[in-house]
């Protein structure tokens, strides 16, 4: 059912918890399946010092959160803006198709926070125009 990549970062997520000083906040949530995901972003000169996260949801939607800060640790904010719930996905060695959706939501917690980020900093991150976070995706 689930992968060991995906069982080991449930066990043992990364960057979990908050930063209090946090140049970007992202919330996204869906109350149908009850996962919630909330993404602290550190930001210097465009890179992503620091991110943390604080997952409600299963063990999907933890691991996915968890990888998808990994993905995006240390890189540019264009990097960033380039993490697809597939790629998220792939790096945890696949997600049953039930839980494809908790790898889209991390993807959606990523640009919420950097959305966040442009918002209070007055710049344009390329990509984000159109970027809606409440837009619910489940179809």
């Amino acid at each position: 059912m689930y992968t060991e990549k995906v069982m080991e970062h449930f066990r043992n997520p990364r960057n979990v918890g908050e930063i209090e000083d946090a140049d970007g906040v992202g919330e996204v949530g869906n109350a149908k399946c009850g996962d919630i995901m909330k993404i602290y972003l550190k930001i210097e000169n465009g890179i992503i010092k620091d991110v943390k996260f604080k997952t409600f949801g299963c063990g999907s939607a933890i691991a996915s959160s968890s990888m998808a800060t990994e993905l995006i640790k240390g890189k540019s904010i264009e990097e960033a803006m380039e993490l697809t719930n597939k790629a998220v996905a792939e790096a945890l060695d696949g997600l049953p198709a039930v839980k494809m959706h908790c790898s889209v939501l991390a993807e959606q917690a990523v640009k919420s926070a950097l959305l966040d980020y442009s918002k209070k900093n007055n710049i344009v991150i390329e990509g984000l125009e159109d970027f809606n976070p409440d837009e619910d995706h489940h179809h």
